[in-house]
């Protein structure tokens, strides 16, 4: 298992979205801040929380440059249900593989059902980790208000410093 630090670039990972396209990390992101936000599914009250919660930051993430995808070990059905339950507009991927997740971002997993637990990144736009927010249980995530506040600061800093 491997847990990404800040500043390591992003583990290359590809997922299928319900639009029969593949979503593939940290490319889909390049260019901008991305947020990658993997959930427990679409049955857990404190996920359809934090993607609503995404959703409703949309125009204040996309005034500081960020993007967001979201992945879970549901299946296609499921996945596209809980996007039109919510109106979501950012990509939301399906049926990833729990222990590949795992192995590739150091993710916490559930054994009995087999799902991962809520686990957040910020990229810059070179791809690489500036945060990790790892939770082994229901709560503990990343929120938008705290996502737009650290990319705020980091292009402030980045004016200031010129």
């Amino acid at each position: 298992m491997t847990m990404p630090h800040p500043g390591d670039l992003f583990p290359a990972l590809n997922f299928k979205l319900a639009n029969g396209e593949t979503l593939d990390l940290p490319d889909a992101l390049a260019g901008g801040y991305g947020v990658v936000l993997f959930f427990r599914g679409a049955w857990c009250p404190y996920c359809n929380a934090q993607l609503r919660a995404f959703q409703r930051a949309g125009e204040r993430l996309a005034a500081v440059g960020a993007r967001v995808v979201a992945v879970s070990v549901d299946d296609e059905a499921t996945t596209s249900a809980l996007i039109a339950k919510h109106s979501l507009e950012f990509p939301v991927a399906h049926s990833a593989n729990a222990d590949a997740v795992a192995d590739a971002v150091g993710a916490f997993i559930n054994e009995e059902p087999r799902y991962i637990q809520s686990t957040g990144f910020v990229l810059d736009p070179a791809g690489r980790v500036l945060v990790s927010v790892y939770s082994s249980g229901a709560i503990g995530r990343l929120v938008p208000e705290d996502v737009i506040g650290l990319i705020s600061y980091l292009r402030d800093r980045a004016v200031a410093d010129k």
